[in-house]
């Protein structure tokens, strides 16, 4: 019997996926806790539409991502801070400051988590700094960091 996934199962695959097995464990497993459905003619081509929406909503996503990464490289955020001789900082630049400035003055929100800081910033000047924006897309921020 052929059957459709609902949910992930073990033994036999993942949501979404048509598989062949017995007619005993489908009527007596998989069908009664739900964790799959006949896969009838008509319920294959719900899971094909299904699976054309999503993809379609996934490629929505990426290229939000795309645009979101190129107005990022667009922006650079000043941020303005103490500094002693040399041009070292009393304390430092953290991705948090950054998230917060970009914020305030691009309007682009990022969380901190995303902005891929090495090591804080300890000097005055321009710092590139990567951002990922969404899975295998990161975009370039530059950070000019200046004296008060």
């Amino acid at each position: 019997m052929k059957v459709i996934l609902e949910k992930n199962v073990k033994s036999l695959g993942n949501a979404g996926d048509v598989v062949e097995v017995n007619d005993g464990y489908a009527r007596n497993y998989l069908l009664p806790r739900e964790l799959a459905k006949p896969a009838t003619d008509g319920n294959v081509k719900n899971l094909k539409k299904q699976k054309k929406a999503e993809e379609k909503k996934k490629q929505a996503e990426v290229e939000r991502a795309e645009a979101l990464a190129a107005k990022i490289g667009k922006s650079p955020v000043e941020i303005e801070t103490k500094a002693g001789e040399g041009g070292r900082l009393f304390g430092s630049v953290t991705s948090k400051e950054i998230g917060e400035e970009l914020q305030k003055q691009h309007n682009i929100k990022i969380d901190k988590r995303k902005i891929n800081l090495k090591e804080p910033i300890k000097s005055l000047g321009v710092t590139n700094v990567e951002v990922k924006v969404y899975p295998n897309i990161t975009g370039t921020l530059k950070v000019h960091v200046k004296e008060q």
